[in-house]
């Protein structure tokens, strides 16, 4: 208002002092260790297969370490085996793409089509897929005399089997639970919901092998039992009716 003084300005109680420079932040650095030629996996060609194969002793270090790991967070024989089948899904949805691209390149005269039936799907599985993972196909593939939705692929000799010792109190635990993730992550990005896929010992081997016992010609044998879903099994039956 006028004819009123101005306030006077705010005094400091203490004198000021030389400001304290701020040292710059250090510019980001990866630890990540590169390869000399400073590419890394995502530099590779898709298609080229032979030349990436993973060491064998490489991959039984690293899976053993998985089991290591779900073991300690377990604490029964089933648990283990949900944990290595969810590991294991991931893949299996990453893999259809990945080989069904591998196909179309690897003969461009052909195109490489999703299957759509459940015989395609499972020979698919029974050879491309074993193929790309162990370098060979399958031992069997059957279909269950009971229950029309259930279908078995049977493996002589996994090699997630191979390296693995289980104690004789864990007798059941199968460790090829891990492929049958992959299984069901394959069958479920091709469009067949399921109500599981699981690894089973082939009737007493698989104690046998815990054991010691040398009896049997396949000690590891297991079969991963594919259990379709209602949906994709009336799917099929339309099909047929329809005759696709």
């Amino acid at each position: 208002m006028p004819g009123m003084a101005k306030p006077a300005p705010p005094t400091l109680d203490h004198p000021l002092t030389d400001p304290v420079p701020i040292t710059p932040p250090k510019p980001f650095q990866s630890r990540l260790r590169h390869p000399s030629s400073r590419k890394t996996i995502y530099d590779r060609n898709l298609s080229r297969t032979q030349t990436t194969a993973t060491s064998l002793p490489a991959f039984a270090y690293l899976f053993h370490a998985l089991i290591t790991h779900h073991h300690s967070q377990s604490g029964s024989v089933s648990d283990i085996e949900t944990r290595l089948n969810r590991a294991g899904y991931p893949l299996g949805i990453k893999l259809l793409d990945l080989l069904l691209y591998r196909q179309q390149t690897a003969n461009p005269q052909r195109p490489a089509t999703r299957p759509t039936r459940i015989l395609d799907l499972l020979q698919f599985i029974h050879t491309t897929l074993w193929r790309a993972l162990w370098n060979r196909t399958a031992d069997a593939l059957e279909q269950s005399t009971t229950k029309k939705n259930e279908y078995m692929i049977v493996d002589n000799e996994p090699v997630v089997n191979t390296y693995i010792s289980i104690p004789r109190e864990m007798s059941q635990l199968n460790c090829a639970a891990f492929v049958a993730g992959i299984m069901e992550g394959l069958c479920d990005a091709a469009g067949f919901a399921m109500e599981g896929v699981t690894a089973h010992w082939a009737s007493a081997q698989g104690e046998a092998r815990v054991e010691g016992k040398e009896e049997e010609m396949w000690p590891g044998k297991t079969i991963f039992l594919l259990r379709f879903s209602e949906a994709a099994v009336g799917r099929e039956e339309a099909i047929k009716a329809g005759g696709g």
